[in-house]
């Protein structure tokens, strides 16, 4: 008989063991019954309440041993890493004694600052410069032509005669058409090994995917071949005039009118230059009745000081050399057939109503577009709406003694096209922009009902100011010329000015906003 190891087995073998006989001897011995049972019972409820904490005990241990396991793994899940700086300055670790180094059990954060972008205006960003060359095959004993410029191929100049030849610079678009470059000095016509020249950047930048949307392709060519075109020579306007043409180096294609051999851009006065930011309004309002117009330098024109160049136009219709206009007009015949409102809806005049062959749309968009430029040159020549200064042509030329008879005072600038009589064309669009709010010319608006909507929306979206420096900023020689983005920005705080001027005009006297696209 083997001896139990257990604790809890030893003492049921030893109860076992001694209270079997006795049970034996009291159950066969005398004593009465009652007593017998008694001391029976007694032992055996002992005994079963003993029997009963062992097991209770043991199921009690049990049950601790798998919550103890599943306490310690919550415990360690619920410390995430305590006393971890949230500021990436984290201390080296600790070296052991044996030259080992004790590695931390952390886990390295970085917080990146963020980064704040600087305003772009679409088209700053100059991007990194390509040079591209082409390789030529000239044919032998081709005579090298003066002046850096580019030209089409003959197989591209097939496919494509829309193309122009002066297209320059780092600023081309990518029309897929093979090209060439024509020869200076210095460069051989024949053979494979002749030098390539480096391209020279277009004073017309646009770094972005695509031109401004107020700026059609024809505007972009027309800018690009004023800006960078090949100056062939100079040619006097007429016979009479001091003005000068600018004969350049291109092709007639399309419908790039031409002086001649080729095209031609209009020599202004360096003090004129406001003419170039009158084109730029001019497409941003959506009216599109100006002459493209670029700024550019030459060491042989204007002591080579910046100067405005206006494509020459020769479609316009011929004008009289006193009002240099197309149309003869007082201002008392301008203010009776406003009332007409002259081809308004398609209507036919009447033969009494004075009318001329310009629709009576065009007389608002020029109204307009003065107001903000405060030009005077065309409806007010003898400057009765404002307090000139000296140096304005009516007080040098002493027309402000027409004031007293001011409907008999001519207009000038009136200018159309031959093949289209009812729009006008805008010419000598020279702006002031050192009118002050007291002083501004309002006679300009005299007569004028309606007002273009597709300008009205551009001067009330809050948008004008983004979109002239978009659009100015094409024009590197002349956003240079007025002191970068600084000296830009006043001119657009005066027009800016204007426009909230006109625009509570607009509303206190009740005029119309219409759709004037026809």
């Amino acid at each position: 008989m083997t001896c139990p190891d257990k604790p809890g087995q030893l003492i049921n073998w030893f109860v076992c063991t001694l209270c079997v006989p006795g049970v034996r001897k009291l159950w066969s011995s005398r004593r009465p019954r009652t007593r017998r049972n008694l001391l029976l019972g007694t032992a055996c409820a002992i005994y079963l309440g003993f029997l009963v904490s062992q097991v209770g005990r043991a199921s009690l241990q049990h049950r601790r041993a798998p919550g103890k396991g599943q306490q310690q793994s919550r415990d360690t899940a619920e410390a995430p890493f305590p006393e971890l700086p949230l500021d990436g300055t984290l201390a080296p670790p600790e070296s052991q004694g044996n030259g080992t180094t004790l590695q931390p059990n952390v886990v390295y954060i970085t917080l990146r600052s963020k980064r704040s972008k600087p305003a772009n205006i679409r088209g700053t960003v100059k991007p990194k410069r390509r040079k591209k060359y082409a390789v030529a095959s000239p044919a032998p004993g081709q005579e090298a032509l003066d002046g850096p410029s580019f030209q089409l191929q003959e197989a591209g100049r097939a496919a494509d005669a829309e193309l122009p030849g002066y297209i320059q610079g780092g600023n081309r678009a990518n029309t897929g058409r093979p090209w060439m470059l024509l020869r200076g000095p210095g460069v051989r016509g024949g053979g494979s090994d002749f030098q390539l020249p480096q391209a020279r950047e277009s004073n017309i930048r646009i770094y972005s995917e695509s031109a401004p949307s107020w700026l059609s392709k024809e505007d972009i060519r027309r800018m690009r071949l004023l800006a960078d075109g090949a100056v062939v020579g100079l040619q006097p306007l007429s016979s009479n005039s001091k003005a000068l043409l600018l004969v350049l180096e291109g092709s007639t294609y399309g419908s790039v009118p031409g002086c001649g051999p080729g095209p031609c851009g209009l020599v202004k006065h360096p003090l004129d230059m406001s003419e170039v930011f009158a084109f730029h309004l001019d497409r941003i309002l959506g009216l599109n009745r100006t002459l493209p117009s670029v700024s550019r330098k030459s060491e042989f024109i204007q002591d080579g000081r910046p100067f405005p160049v206006i494509l020459w136009d020769s479609s316009l219709s011929p004008t009289s050399n006193d009002t240099h206009s197309s149309v003869k007009l007082t201002w008392g015949t301008y203010q009776q057939l406003l009332k007409q409102k002259c081809w308004q809806n398609g209507r036919v005049p009447k033969p009494d109503w004075g009318c001329t062959e310009v629709h009576h749309h065009e007389w608002s968009k020029m109204a307009l577009f003065d107001f903000l430029l405060q030009i005077y040159n065309r409806l007010d020549t003898s400057c009765c709406g404002f307090r000139p200064q000296k140096e304005d042509a009516c007080v040098q030329n002493g027309l402000r003694l027409k004031c007293d008879h001011q409907d008999s005072v001519v207009l000038a600038h009136i200018v159309q096209r031959k093949h289209d009589p009812r729009h006008l064309v805008f010419i000598s669009n020279k702006g002031f922009f050192d009118r002050s709010e007291d002083n501004l010319n309002f006679k300009l608006l005299k007569g004028i009902q309606e007002f273009p909507e597709s300008a009205v929306s551009v001067l009330k979206s809050q948008h004008l100011r983004q979109k002239l420096l978009q659009s100015l900023f094409l024009d590197k020689v002349y956003w240079e010329s007025q002191g970068g983005r600084q000296g830009i920005e006043k001119l657009i705080d005066v027009i800016e000015q204007r426009a909230q001027i006109l625009l509570t005009y607009i509303s206190a006297h009740g005029a119309k906003v219409l759709p004037m696209n026809e």
